[in-house]
This record gives C-alpha cells, sequence and structure tokens, in this order.
C-alpha cells in the first residue's frame, strides 16, 4: 500500500513533526501524491532545507506557485532565512497555500539530525488548518543514551524522568509523546522509520501497545512499512 494511504494522508494541510526522518518523509508522500495527479506543496513552518531535485520557489506570488503547482506537481516553497541555505513558512497564508495546492506537506518542528524529539514550549508549529499530524519516530534511537539519541535531552529527561546516559525505550517515548500531544492537535498517526532490523520492528511493536494512534513503521529509505496498529 502506498504509504499516503496508509498514513491516511487527507487533502488540505498535514503536519510533520518529531525526528528520524521527517524530510524523508515529506518527499516520498509528495512523490506519491504527485504520481497520481496530485497538486503537492512542500513546506516548513519552521525551517527546512530545499528539497535536492524538486522546484525550490523562494517567496513566490500566488500566481507563480499556483503556476509551478500546475505544470510541476511537487514543488517546494518557503521565505529564506539568511545565511542558512534554509527556508521558513512561506509569505503566502497556510489557508492560501491550502487553496492553492492538493496537498500541503509541512515540516512543524527540527531535529538537528536525531531519531528522537523532545518539544521546546514554542514547539512544534502546528497550524491550525491542519488536518492531521504525523510523529515521526527515528527506531535508530531506541536502546541509545539519551543524550545521544534526543533532540531537547533535558526535555525529554522532564517529561520521561530518564537520566542522560539511560537508554531510551518504546515506554519512554510513549510517556513522552502523550504528554507532549495538544488537543488543540487534529488527529495523530505514528510512522516509526529505522524499522530496518528485528530488534527496531519490535520496539516499534512496543511502542505501538503504549499509544492511543494508530503506529506504522517502516524503512522509508527502503520504501518499505506496514501497519501496527
Amino acid at each position: 500500500m502506498d504509504l499516503a494511504k496508509l498514513l491516511d494522508i487527507r487533502p488540505g494541510v498535514t503536519a510533520v513533526i518529531g525526528g528520524g526522518g521527517k524530510t524523508t518523509l515529506l518527499r516520498t508522500l509528495g512523490e506519491e501524491l504527485a504520481a497520481e495527479g496530485a497538486r503537492v506543496l512542500l513546506c516548513a513552518t519552521t525551517k527546512i532545507f530545499p528539497f535536492g531535485g524538486l522546484p525550490s520557489l523562494v517567496n513566490p506570488p500566488e500566481k507563480v506557485l499556483a503556476e509551478a503547482l500546475e505544470a510541476r506537481r511537487l514543488v517546494c516553497a518557503g521565505a529564506p532565512v539568511p545565511g542558512t541555505g534554509k527556508l521558513t513558512a512561506p509569505a503566502i497564508s497556510m489557508a492560501r497555500l491550502a487553496a492553492l495546492a492538493d496537498y500541503v506537506l509541512a515540516e512543524a518542528d527540527g531535529a538537528a539530525g536525531r531519531p528522537l524529539k523532545a518539544h521546546a514550549a514554542h514547539e512544534p508549529v502546528v497550524p491550525p488548518e491542519a488536518n492531521r499530524v504525523i510523529y515521526v519516530v527515528g527506531a535508530s534511537g531506541f536502546g541509545r543514551p539519551v543524550r545521544e539519541a534526543v533532540h531537547r535531552p533535558e526535555k525529554f529527561w522532564f517529561l520521561t524522568d530518564l537520566e542522560a546516559e539511560d537508554p531510551v525505550t518504546p515506554e519512554a517515548v510513549a510517556e513522552a509523546l502523550q504528554t507532549e500531544a495538544s488537543t488543540a492537535w487534529p488527529p495523530i498517526r505514528v510512522f516509526v522509520n529505522q524499522a530496518e532490523d528485528a530488534a527496531a520492528l519490535a520496539a516499534a511493536r512496543r511502542l505501538a501497545e503504549l499509544l492511543p494512534w494508530p503506529v506504522c513503521a517502516g524503512a522509508l529509505k527502503r520504501r518499505s512499512w506496514t501497519c501496527l496498529s
């Protein structure tokens, strides 16, 4: 099954948060949906690097963005972050973006390359127009010390009572995710990426047992995934 169908991605705005493969997930979903003829915009509410090989529009007027979406089906757009090479949220409002594209896939936090993420008070930046939140968990973080595996480890310590050198467990990740989840968010689905061996898949299955939301797992780079709950 296509990943977009597995995660029940719907027309409109989807916010992708967490760690361990958000950017790859956005591109995978975007390519699937565009191949079906949809107009798909990849963007961020925080910061993101442009996607290699895709049109990246910097502060485009609505007309230019609409034409690019019609011609190419899958594009990236945003406003430049000086000195970083990254893009932040487009100047066009999220509501207008959703009117111009069939699907808006927005990366809504950063994880500094770590497989797991705990959020500061100002994160994640889930737009009110979003109809789905996809929470990405990097399975490579299971079993590693918190200080190595988690972006903002001090927040994770507070959420779970684990210490810096303690190994990350599915139980701790489940506790952190449920504590951070906001009732203001739209429906959540969890994708456990990097589940490339039996141990990682077992950890993903344990996480699925502990969470109240649908959980899927797989390896995005291998284009392999399945639903666990």
